[in-house]
């Protein structure tokens, strides 16, 4: 039982500011500056004849 008050407490805290980090991290990352520009690059692969 010790455990598991162990574990829920770090996933109610630690945990869920990392979730929470990644999350943002994400996001900045998405709407970068030239993003843009690498996100149809990479949609214009399937079109591309080899």
């Amino acid at each position: 039982m010790e455990t598991y008050t162990a574990m829920r407490q770090f996933a109610d805290s630690w945990a869920l500011l990392a979730m929470t980090l990644f999350f943002l991290g994400v996001v900045a990352f998405i709407f970068r500056p030239g993003a843009k520009k690498a996100a149809d690059d990479a949609a214009a692969i399937p079109l591309k004849e080899d």
